[in-house]
């Protein structure tokens, strides 16, 4: 199964990500979740630098819509560990439509930034859906991911998660959208990790993980979310050695 994730910022996780084998429907809980919040996006923001992040569709850029994410703040605490405000000001058509500003903590010095268009690779035209991604283009380090709906020049920021790959290893999140519509009103996520087993057994024998399945409905338009399995609890496990997990379909 392919992941359905930012599609083409796989090319910054070369000899990463591989396919993912298909799962086990997971319990209905039904956790309603509070609705995504940003920070609050101010005109007088500082900009210490920007860079200028192209959005893709089919893999294509466009030439006319991007992002322009300003550092407007920068902290390292005791331990060195940093933090960032960015300030995403999205353009269509070379206009500047909306904003939204977000803290990043953990920033590694060297980050890179992409987007793209859609829910999925298969709908990414015409899609009102943004995917980004922000982190150290390598194997092994997480990457800061946000989901934005951008429409009629309102903007939500709808979902955002954590992912990491190494060399076949990591954690990521799976996007499903069962109406194939590149506007839909409803989809799922769930999040995958495929980590390695217990030290003492087969170094290359590891474990895949389901959990946190979430559905996402469009209510007066805004989208809702609701948490179908219990919070950060795997609901399926299997345990397959390195190569099963990477040739799976």
């Amino acid at each position: 199964m392919k992941i359905h994730t930012l599609f083409f910022s796989l090319l910054i996780f070369i000899g990463c990500q591989r396919t993912k084998p298909t799962d086990a429907a997971p319990p209905t809980i039904a956790e309603i979740i509070e609705p995504q919040e940003t920070l609050e996006v101010s005109a007088d923001d500082k900009i210490i630098k920007t860079d200028t992040v192209a959005i893709y569709t089919d893999g294509t850029e466009s030439s006319t819509d991007f992002i322009l994410a300003h550092l407007v703040d920068q902290q390292a605490d005791k331990d060195s560990i940093v933090t960032v405000k960015y300030r995403l000001d999205f353009y269509q058509n070379k206009t500047k439509t909306a904003s939204s500003k977000v803290a990043i903590k953990g920033f590694e010095k060297g980050s890179e930034w992409t987007a793209s268009y859609g829910l999925t690779s298969e709908t990414s035209k015409n899609s009102p859906f943004i995917q980004i991604t922000v982190g150290f283009p390598a194997c092994g380090y997480s990457h800061d991911n946000y989901l934005y709906y951008l429409k009629n020049n309102g903007l939500q920021l709808v979902h955002q998660w954590s992912s990491m790959s190494d060399s076949g290893w990591g954690s990521w999140v799976e996007i499903a959208n069962p109406s194939n519509n590149s506007d839909p009103k409803s989809f799922y996520c769930k999040t995958v990790a495929f980590i390695p087993a217990d030290e003492d057994e087969n170094m290359d024998m590891g474990i895949l993980k389901h959990s946190d399945s979430i559905s996402f409905e469009l209510k007066d338009s805004k989208w809702k979310k609701m948490l179908l399995s219990a919070k950060d609890k795997p609901y399926f496990e299997k345990k397959m050695t390195f190569d099963q997990f990477n040739t799976s379909e």
